[in-house]
């Protein structure tokens, strides 16, 4: 009863296995993904990297800290 699925994932696995050594073709992350974008940079060297100020800090969240509070007023309905 289990024989022909057993055997199906068998082929399966070898097929999986032949593809990552490169049977059916290079891996599509066998390169870079978009290398064509590397060429077409103008000035990279002009790209400067600096840390954010407090200031433009403010409005970030901050990561595990807790929710802020939504500013609805609530009161009791009538009955």
């Amino acid at each position: 009863m289990l024989r022909w699925p057993i055997a199906i994932l068998i082929v399966v696995n070898v097929l999986a296995f032949v593809a990552l050594l490169g049977a059916f073709g290079p891996t599509p992350t066998a390169s870079g993904r978009e290398p064509n974008h590397l060429n077409r940079q103008i000035h990279p060297d002009w790209l400067k990297v600096r840390p954010v100020s407090a200031a433009d800090a403010a409005d970030q969240a901050v990561v595990g800290g807790p929710a802020p509070q939504a500013p609805i007023s609530t009161s009791e309905l009538p009955q």
